[in-house]
């Protein structure tokens, strides 16, 4: 499985970044690409371990045959690598750029800190793939005659959509915004992936047969009855957008937002659509304060320092995590350490082990700071070491509760599970209304992509069976 002896002559090496004063004054993507010999070397280090746990359940939500097509770029067989990795994951191109690649924590070279850059050639393999032209549009031989509804274009409906549609069936995506991706387009910044990628796999789901519906807010514009009545199936894959309350007074003060309605006025910016209805939620000449401690937050920041904020403070109610793991007792699983993302390495102020109290406003109603307290191991917070941050511009990025209920879930009237997510189980992915299926964050809560992925995969096997008795769609 690659070069027998590569992991012991070759160094792990991953793409290098623009510096962070050149990357912050643009929105564009900004990792160098590594040249071909260089990701030839990197695959090369994938060893012949007994048990690959790196394309499990613990490493990889698709499955992806990493050892494979890791040996098959060391046999610069690329466009046999590119229809193996295809074959488990629809979007590499996507995972690829945005997945924290829980694959690599999996990696038996973990154990020394030195995991083969799967990502890195997963990525490389997916861009020459498109760029070579390999990647063509997939339309069924046949049709089945049946048609299915997907409610959502993120991740998990875009993949439901191509399974289905490869099937045979007339797939109909209804879409919220006025175009497809749901959070890949409208959450994640261009810099971590341009829109450009989504762009490409529409149109070949286009050529495919799929069809979009795009402004249609099913349960606003339409009743989801309407669709249940079109089609043989529908399923609901509308994310989990519905935010965890904030526990701190003064959130209602000017200037604190919600960091999701940040990111997406953004993001709508770059992609050319009409914001000047919306209040402008910009960061320049500010000093920020983001509440939170994952990746959104992240994402603020990095969406804040090249919109020209002055200052960012990054507050996080968890411990500062030790520097690395004890392997003995957390590898293979996803671990618990210091990591620092590009954004937060652009000049962010990490506090740890901090709570907000309390959000400070004028006499106008504007923040004005933000008053944090240490906290111990339970968040509660430890009398005597309050103090206070400046702040212009607070973002609450503490993640989503359940989706929202109000319009297409309440006249569903389905089942949820005790969290609030829509209930569905993972072998049938049916709701407790039949016909109505459901994958994604909508049934998981949130989630990565490479989940959200699978589930779409997962819920088009499901219904394909129900649909026709059998399917040959992979599980």
């Amino acid at each position: 499985m690659g070069k027998v002896t590569g992991f012991l002559e070759i160094e792990r090496q991953e793409p290098r970044y623009e510096p962070a004063s050149d990357r912050v004054r643009h929105f564009g993507e900004f990792t160098i690409p590594m040249s071909e010999a260089a990701v030839v070397d990197q695959a090369s280090r994938c060893m012949d371990c007994g048990v690959p746990y790196c394309h499990g359940d613990t490493g990889c939500p698709v499955h992806n045959q990493i050892p494979d097509w890791n040996d098959l770029v060391y046999q610069q067989d690329w466009e046999e690598a590119a229809r193996n990795l295809h074959s488990t994951n629809n979007f590499p191109e996507f995972t690829g750029r945005i997945c924290p690649a829980p694959c690599e924590e999996a990696c038996t070279l973990n154990l020394e800190d030195t995991p083969v850059a799967i990502k890195t050639v997963e990525q490389s393999i997916a861009d020459k793939a498109i760029r070579n032209g390999w990647i063509k549009p997939q339309p069924p031989q046949a049709k089945t005659g049946k048609t299915v509804a997907i409610v959502g274009s993120g991740p998990a409906g875009l993949a439901a959509a191509q399974q289905l549609a490869r099937a045979g069936h007339d797939v109909h995506v209804y879409e919220r915004e006025p175009k497809a991706g749901g959070l890949l387009r409208y959450g994640i910044p261009d810099f971590k992936m341009e829109k450009d990628h989504i762009d490409f796999r529409v149109e070949q789901m286009e050529a495919e047969g799929v069809t979009f519906h795009y402004n249609e807010n099913i349960g606003v514009s339409r009743p989801l009855s309407d669709l249940q009545a079109a089609h043989d199936a529908v399923l609901l894959c509308g994310g989990s957008e519905h935010p965890r309350d904030v526990e701190a007074a003064g959130v209602e003060l000017g200037g604190v937002h919600y960091a999701m309605p940040f990111l997406v006025q953004q993001n709508r910016r770059l992609g050319g659509e009409d914001v000047s209805h919306e209040e402008p939620l910009v960061a320049a000449g500010k000093h920020v304060v983001v509440v939170g401690g994952g990746d959104t937050a992240s994402d603020c920041i990095g969406t804040a320092f090249r919109q020209g904020a002055i200052a960012v403070t990054q507050l996080d109610v968890r411990p500062q995590p030790p520097e690395l793991e004890d392997k003995l007792t957390n590898w293979p699983n996803w671990a618990v350490k210091m990591r620092t993302s590009s954004s937060q390495s652009e000049g962010a102020i990490r506090e740890f082990s901090a709570g907000t109290m309390e959000i400070i406003g004028n006499s106008l109603g504007r923040v004005i700071g933000v008053k944090v307290a240490r906290v111990d191991r339970k968040r509660q917070p430890i009398p005597g070491t309050e103090f206070i941050i400046k702040a212009d511009l607070v973002l609450m990025a503490i993640g989503f509760a359940h989706p929202v209920h109000e319009g297409m879930l309440t006249e569903l009237d389905a089942q949820f599970d005790k969290r609030g997510n829509l209930f569905a189980d993972t072998f049938s992915y049916q709701t407790s209304q039949k016909g109505v299926y459901a994958a994604g964050d909508m049934r998981r809560g949130q989630s990565l992509v490479v989940w959200a992925i699978r589930e779409g995969r997962q819920a088009a096997r499901a219904i394909d069976l129900d649909l026709m008795g059998k399917t040959d769609l992979p599980a």
